[in-house]
């Protein structure tokens, strides 16, 4: 069971490996459900790489797309992959300001020496 869970993370992991498909994820936490021609058009990527990106998120179950009239509009499945994200924003924003201030410390110590 425990192995089950460890291969469901890694490819929950796996999904979220490419910065595109982080983008498609935070936009529909922003925002709800878009059509994939908003997903592309908001953030700039060509549409074929905008279905493969999809296509990855579905085979996941990170997104759902529900088909209306002529157009597939995009939500999260569950948002809490997205409080995932903002977890991962916390964490780079706490070892960045580590790393600014051993920067800063260091410039210190060698401006006294």
């Amino acid at each position: 069971m425990q192995d089950d869970l460890h291969r469901f993370k890694a490819g929950i992991f796996q999904a979220l490996a490419h910065p595109s498909r982080i983008a498609i994820i935070e936009l529909l936490r922003d925002e709800g459900k878009v059509p994939v021609s908003g997903i592309f058009e908001r953030l700039g990527l060509e549409q074929a790489n905008v279905s493969q990106h999809l296509a990855v998120l579905r085979s996941k179950q990170i997104v759902i797309g529900r088909k209306e009239g002529n157009q597939v509009f995009y939500s999260l499945r569950d948002r809490i992959i997205g409080k995932v994200l903002d977890l991962l924003r916390q964490y780079f924003e706490a070892h960045l300001k580590e790393a600014l201030d051993l920067l800063k410390d260091m410039k210190t110590d060698d401006s006294l020496a």
